[in-house]
Parts: C-alpha cells; sequence; structure tokens
C-alpha cells in the first residue's frame, strides 16, 4: 500500500455522526391509500451542528425529526444515535434513551406550573436519578441570561423566558442531541429571536448538537445548516443560510 493510500484510509474507529438516518422511509396507510411520508431519506448531524429542517406543508419533515428522536416508527431504513440503531429497539428501550440521551424542546414551553424556572431545569435530572454537573448548570444559566429568574414560577416569566427554562431544562444532562419542534412559534419576534440565539450559543460554546423543525426562515437563518424536504425527500440544503436564501428555496419548492 503506497504511503498516500496509507494518509487517506478512512479511520474505523473514528466516531460516528451524532444523528444519522440511511434510506429511511415512512408509509402510512396501504394500496391506493398509502400516503409516503418519508421517501428513501439519508441525512447525517454531526457534533456542535445547528441544523434546521425545511419544507412545504405536508414535506415530511415533523415525521422526520419523529422518527428520528425514535418518537415513531419507520417503515425501512435505519436511524443511529451514534452506533445505537433505534430502529432496533423495543419500546422501554427507547424510553430509556431519549430520557438520558436526547433533549427535546417544544413550541409550548411544557413547563410545571407549581415549580420554580430551576426545579422545572433539574426535573429530569432528577426524575432519572442523575447527579447534576453544577458547574455545566451555571455554564448554561449564564448562556441563556437566567441568573435572576431562578426562583420565578413560570406565571411571573415572560414567554420568551419560560422557552429559556425549557432550553435550559433540555441542555443540562447533556444530550448527545436536542431536538427542537418549532420553539419560537408560541413567541414574539424579539422573545423568538432570544430563544434562537441561545440554541445558535449552545451549539457553539456548548459543541451541543441541534435539529430543529421550522416554517420561518428568519428561524432558519440562525443555523448552521437547513435540510429541505418535499414530499418526503431531501431535496436540497443550504449552509451559512440567510433569511432570504431560506425564502428563495421555499419559494421554489412550492412553486
Amino acid at each position: 500500500m503506497s504511503e498516500h493510500a496509507t494518509a487517506i484510509a478512512p479511520d474505523p474507529t473514528a466516531a460516528p455522526p451524532v444523528v444519522s438516518a440511511h434510506q429511511l422511509s415512512k408509509v402510512y396507510g396501504s394500496g391506493d391509500s398509502a400516503v409516503r411520508a418519508l421517501d428513501n431519506v439519508t441525512v447525517e448531524f454531526t457534533r456542535g451542528a445547528f441544523t434546521a429542517i425545511m419544507g412545504p406543508s405536508g414535506s415530511g419533515k415533523s415525521t422526520l425529526m419523529h422518527a428520528l428522536a425514535g418518537l415513531d416508527t419507520v417503515t425501512s431504513g435505519t436511524v443511529h444515535l451514534g452506533r445505537t440503531d433505534l430502529t432496533q429497539l423495543k419500546d422501554k428501550q427507547l424510553t430509556l434513551l431519549r430520557r438520558d440521551r436526547i433533549g427535546f424542546i417544544f413550541q409550548s414551553f411544557n413547563l410545571l406550573p407549581m415549580l420554580t424556572a430551576q426545579q422545572n431545569i433539574l426535573l429530569p435530572a432528577q426524575i432519572a436519578k442523575r447527579d447534576t454537573d453544577q458547574a455545566r448548570l451555571d455554564h448554561i444559566i449564564n448562556v441563556v441570561g437566567l441568573q435572576d429568574r431562578l426562583d420565578h414560577l413560570p406565571s411571573k416569566l415572560s414567554g420568551g423566558q419560560q422557552q429559556r427554562v425549557a432550553v435550559a431544562r433540555a441542555l443540562l444532562g447533556a444530550p448527545e442531541v436536542v431536538y427542537a419542534d418549532e420553539p419560537t412559534g408560541n413567541l414574539d419576534s424579539r422573545s423568538g429571536a432570544e430563544v434562537l440565539a441561545f440554541l445558535r450559543d449552545s451549539a457553539r460554546e456548548l459543541n451541543q448538537t441541534i435539529v430543529m423543525v421550522t416554517h420561518d426562515p428568519v428561524a432558519a437563518s440562525y443555523a448552521d445548516r437547513v435540510v429541505f424536504l418535499r414530499d418526503g425527500r431531501l431535496v436540497d440544503e443550504v449552509h451559512a443560510p440567510s433569511a432570504e436564501a431560506v425564502l428563495d428555496r421555499l419559494v421554489k419548492l412550492e412553486a
């Protein structure tokens, strides 16, 4: 083997992508009424990257996120979280994997109203009986700017502050990936911009992998990469996106 060939040979011990889907398909129904929500999708998400998934209504973006997160079964293909094939796991194994290795941020904040901001942030770790990394907790609270709101109940917080609590909660356990489903859908533009900036900073400062479904070109412009679906297929992607570039792609997809 030549020296050059040795230099470019792949390292079999190299870490895989944080999340990967290979030839993923999801079909609802059968026969003439069958709907192919995902059609042979292959995509990867690397560590520390903030990726947005976009597409016209009915393109399969939410279905893809649910499949990647182990929230929905697939018809064919595989989904890996690191080296773990989610499509081979039983329901109980998937529940534990989601608890221990995945973070979630939803459009609705899903905070418990009787708990303070700090108690809401700590709750998943307490349920899982995990020790809290105090240094990470302090850093996350600093990143999301909640230092003076930790003892407030959700009812005393603005929508943007409540979503920042949800972001901190999702990040605390150092999940391998955080899935965000329209995380700014219930926020005004200023609060939404704050949350998106926190997600972007989390990817950069905490080396956190974040995958976000959104319909908003401005929200997508905070990501490092945008992947586009149409009719269940991955059809395009943009790196270092601007809102204008994302909107242009969407217009072409919907034409």
